[in-house]
């Protein structure tokens, strides 16, 4: 599997080295930062051989859900962290920004349906990331140095930017609409 690394440390899953399939979200997530530096895009290969891969693709979107909050605040409990080096060599799921943390909230406070709560976390269109979690899967990942991309800050720290505003507002909308019942 191709795979690009934008350069910037993420804790959606946890600790561990942070990928995507998506070229140019490899490119925002690079220069997501506010220090106005252009930034670089490794790409790499997965050999997934062999692999145990926790894909939330395949799960209850609270399944995702509760992962995330689980690493919020990047604090594992060392439960966490002996089971996931045993079981987990990769995570790919969604990848989720700040603005996804307001649908969370959102949801514990109790203003979100279950019925719309898998379409508004679809709103950012922020991809599938890959998590490698082990020393196996890390070891099965290897760098293609010669594809290397440099990425201008203004450019693509603008997209994300605009991805993030769009998809903020667009999650407002749905959250005050008639499809969020509030029921269920």
């Amino acid at each position: 599997t191709p795979v690009f690394g934008g350069g910037n440390e993420k804790h959606d899953y946890g600790r561990g080295f942070y990928l995507t399939e998506v070229l140019n979200l490899a490119k925002e997530w690079a220069v997501c930062v506010p220090n106005s530096e252009n930034g670089w895009v490794h790409k790499y290969e997965l050999d997934c051989t062999g692999l145990k891969i926790l894909d939330f693709q395949e799960k209850d979107v609270l399944n995702w859900l509760e992962e995330l909050m689980k690493h919020r605040d990047a604090a594992d409990s060392k439960r966490y962290r002996m089971l996931a080096a045993k079981f987990i060599d990769v995570i790919k799921g969604w990848r989720a920004d700040a603005s996804y943390f307001y649908i969370a909230k959102e949801f514990v406070r109790d203003n979100i349906d279950m019925d719309i709560l898998e379409e508004l976390l679809s709103l950012g269109g922020l991809g599938i990331q890959y998590c490698i979690k082990s020393e196996r899967a890390y070891a099965q990942l290897h760098e293609i140095e010669e594809d290397m991309i440099s990425v201008p800050y203004s450019e693509f720290n603008e997209q994300y930017n605009q991805r993030d505003i769009e998809a903020r507002e667009n999650m407002r909308k749905l959250v005050d609409s008639e499809a969020n019942k509030v029921t269920k």
